[in-house]
């Protein structure tokens, strides 16, 4: 028969006759069975009667399988190797086959790589070396090289901020930065600031306050908020403050101001007022209250009556 001309066939041959095959596999044992097909040895005294048949049966060469001469001993070969291996990865699945894959070193160039460049850096604390096409932004570097997924990839335009990440403790948006631009200096990541399992405040004031939804966002707003507390503490101005003459170090942020210097992190499930108070208390070091955005100010004076703002829940 001819696989080109009845492909249907070659499927249903595929099934018949390898499941009988399997079938003796599950009782007689699978190197056996494997072994003798692969060697065309239909002699073995340790198989049955019906094996040997079997197997006659399979190695025969009275059919070609397709076009370009292909016997049917040599497909059953092939085809019984491939679902041997297949047998024997579900058998050993249990046992930890690819544990140490994670473990070994990632091979640092790619082939056919272009305009190659070798940059040296630290990654959150640690001395890394890669080499890299010299257009290949640090984004990118930071996902595909070096597998650190935190930073993410949103409009990639430089408009959103998700792919925020802090160098030389400045933020800067890695989706326009090139990565050989980044050479000697110190690159953190939202992988960096948990410290033996102990989260960076910010990230402890977002988790509080719960200051995102989705998520997806969130790498780059906390990159962004504690890049801001060195802003604050060097006397950086922005663009709402007032008088640029009266700026010193340790400036004490309003809520217009922490809007506005997280302006550039965009949140599209809008959890900014949770950002805010979050941002603002690891500022002020003092707790600032869990907002509640259908509730009005609660406080110790103020009880919560359902049926006093039942209407205003209403549609």
């Amino acid at each position: 028969m001819k696989c080109l001309r009845y492909p249907n066939l070659v499927l249903r041959l595929c099934i018949f006759s390898t499941l009988p095959l399997f079938v003796r596999m599950h009782h007689s044992g699978l190197t056996k069975i494997i072994y003798c097909t692969m060697t065309y040895n239909t002699t073995d005294p340790t198989l049955t009667d019906d094996e040997k048949q079997l197997l006659k049966a399979l190695l025969s060469d009275d059919h070609e399988l397709s076009a370009y001469g292909e016997s049917r001993r040599l497909f059953l070969k092939q085809l019984i190797a491939a679902g041997g291996a297949l047998v024997a990865f579900q058998l050993l699945g249990d046992q930890s086959l690819f544990a140490s894959v994670t473990d070994a070193p990632y091979k640092d160039i790619p082939e056919n790589i272009e305009h190659a460049v070798n940059v040296s850096f630290m990654v959150n604390g640690t001395k890394k070396s890669v080499t890299v096409d010299a257009r290949m932004t640090l984004l990118d570097t930071l996902r595909e090289r070096l597998q650190l997924t935190g930073s993410k990839k949103g409009c990639d335009h430089g408009q959103c901020g998700a792919c925020t990440v802090i160098v030389n403790n400045k933020r800067v948006l890695s989706c326009l930065t090139l990565a050989a631009t980044c050479g000697g200096k110190s690159v953190q990541t939202i992988e960096g600031f948990a410290r033996n399992g102990v989260l960076h405040p910010v990230q402890a004031a977002f988790l509080k306050h719960d200051g995102f939804q989705c998520g997806f966002c969130t790498p780059g707003q906390i990159c962004s908020g504690i890049a801001l507390m060195s802003e604050v503490k060097n006397g950086e101005a922005s663009y709402v403050t007032t008088d640029l003459r009266t700026v010193h170090k340790n400036i004490q942020l309003t809520d217009d101001e922490i809007r506005e210097r997280m302006s550039g992190n965009i949140c599209r499930c809008g959890a900014y007022a949770n950002i805010v108070a979050a941002v603002k208390e690891v500022l002020s070091g003092k707790d600032v209250a869990q907002y509640w955005p259908l509730i009005p100010a609660i406080n110790e004076k103020t009880v919560f009556n359902p049926e006093q703002h039942s209407n205003k829940l209403q549609p």
